[in-house]
């Protein structure tokens, strides 16, 4: 059931008669919402989540909700920020309290905000030690002006810098009714009302003004000493659950997103199949696709050792030239639609990924579509469609980033 306030918050619920009840309040507030004065809010915001509100000390939130023997959680990503209660049915009520909180009556008191510059120190260290989470964050910073290109993580000379009244004026600007949606799965459609009823403390309307993402493509290198090279060249893609974004999504799956037999070999993706005969070196390589509300990427990620990371990187762009020159049978397509739809279905069976979905969905549309819809959108992608999208990252502007000991790694212009 999807309903719609008065003051334009979104209320999704599903009823699935588990004994388990979860929450979720999802904010457009990511990353891509911040300003150059404060760059790495959202990142602090993401941890001040269990900081003292207006109704409940820092400590009695956190005795309370396991004394209901509950989670809170949050998450965040580059556009949305969810906060999630996961607790026994009986309990519920009680647990959404603390929710409301959470999400509508923070007070950021300067003590608390100073005692997150640890915790933000030890998640850019952990980020550090991951060279994907580089690579990845280095492509969007390198790929567009501001919005996207806004890191998930603090950057390093803001650190203990964010102030509480950016905490707060940020929170007044994007925690708004018209940029906020509840999703409920194991709830009533009636309880979900009065949470949201409850976040009426929040202000209504549309909140700030968005900046609109700008593909520009270019090139990031981060030279270090590590063996092994990770690269990942992309190109401008799909808009999230545009026609084109299935089509990125099938052509993903075409060129090998990652084995599909545990601790498999990948060698039947096109792209490895590809590589194999340019290297006899070791390797990995999959397809890239990242979609957001008004932009997108895809591209091909590949790791290999440093000596051998130019001849796998252009052999994989070779393969996706391949399929933009019309190299891709109808039977390719066939088996990756089946494994879109595959994955997209047995995502749907965590209660995690489901609430996801319905709230992205609801965010974006204030709608639920259902799977049989997505399934059908997938099933009208053809072949055109996807040697179209190949012809895209071939033809466009692409973007490069690269971290590891880069001396025989070829520039963005070079592939």
């Amino acid at each position: 059931t999807v309903s719609k306030l008065p003051n334009g918050l979104v209320i999704a619920s599903l009823e699935n008669y588990s004994p388990l009840s979860s929450v979720g309040v999802f904010v457009k507030a990511g990353s891509r919402y911040e300003t150059l004065e404060n760059q790495g809010v959202s990142h602090v915001l993401r941890l001040a989540a269990n900081l003292t509100t207006k109704g409940a000390s820092a400590f009695k939130l956190c005795r309370s909700v396991e004394a209901l023997g509950g989670s809170l959680s949050v998450t965040s990503s580059r556009e949305t920020m969810v906060y999630t209660a996961d607790c026994l049915r009986d309990h519920a009520e009680s647990l959404l309290e603390f929710l409301v909180n959470v999400t509508s009556a923070q007070e950021f008191r300067p003590w608390e905000v100073d005692d997150l510059t640890s915790r933000v120190k030890i998640d850019r260290a952990l980020a550090q030690q991951c060279p994907q989470i580089g690579v990845i964050e280095k492509l969007h910073e390198a790929a567009y002006k501001g919005a996207l290109s806004n890191s998930l993580y603090c950057p390093d000379y803001m650190v203990g810098r964010i102030s509480p009244k950016q905490l707060q004026s940020f929170v007044e600007e994007n925690f708004t009714t018209g940029r906020m949606a509840l999703v409920g799965l194991g709830v009533k459609h009636s309880v979900l009302r009065q949470v949201g009823e409850g976040l009426l403390s929040v202000r209504s309307g549309v909140g700030a003004p968005v900046a609109k993402a700008v593909y520009r493509g270019g090139e990031l290198r981060d030279q270090n000493s590590d063996d092994l090279v990770h690269a990942l060249i992309a190109n401008e893609g799909g808009v999230t659950g545009s026609a084109e974004a299935n089509a990125f999504s099938v052509l993903q799956r075409v060129l090998g997103a990652g084995p599909h037999v545990k601790r498999g070999s990948n060698i039947t993706s096109k792209l490895s199949q590809g590589i194999a005969k340019a290297t006899t070196q070791p390797f990995d390589a999959t397809a890239f696709n990242a979609s957001y509300s008004d932009s997108g990427l895809f591209g091909v990620y590949t790791i290999a050792q440093a000596d051998s990371a130019g001849e796998v990187i252009k052999a994989a762009i070779a393969q996706v030239r391949g399929v933009a020159e019309g190299n891709v049978s109808e039977a390719d397509i066939t088996r990756a639609k089946n494994q879109v739809k595959a994955e997209y279905l047995m995502s749907l069976e965590s209660s995690e990924s489901l609430m996801e979905e319905i709230g992205a969905q609801a965010l974006t549309t204030a709608a639920y579509q259902p799977p049989d819809t997505v399934l059908q959108n997938i099933d009208a992608v053809t072949q055109d469609d996807v040697i179209k999208a190949a012809k895209k990252f071939v033809n466009g502007k692409k973007t490069m980033a690269a971290s590891g000991h880069l001396a025989n790694t070829p520039f963005v212009d070079e592939v």
